[in-house]
């Protein structure tokens, strides 16, 4: 059972102000990634300058998880989030 991997375009969108920094890869024809899946793109690092926003088209190779995997990452990632959620069970405010 080998995984499903093909290649496609993307494009790249780079910011890095005092407003954003991010990074944002967007497959052709908003191809869905779904849990456990990976996206490998292709080329030189991306760099911009502070203040400074870019788009880049380039390619990658997406690689599907199988049902194994993706029911892996579905169980990590329930106890990835559990990590960030603190729940108090105090009567009243905290102080």
């Amino acid at each position: 059972m080998m995984p499903q991997t093909f290649d496609m375009p993307c494009r790249i969108a780079v910011e890095q102000s005092d407003a954003h920094f991010h990074a944002h890869v967007e497959l052709a024809d908003n191809i869905a990634i779904y849990p456990g899946d990976r996206v490998r793109v292709h080329g030189d690092p991306i760099s911009v300058d502070f203040g400074e926003s870019a788009t880049f088209e380039r390619m990658a190779t997406v690689t599907r998880a199988g049902p194994m995997r993706r029911g892996w990452t579905k169980i990590a990632a329930y106890f990835d989030f559990a990590e960030l959620v603190e729940v108090s069970f105090n009567p009243g405010r905290v102080r």
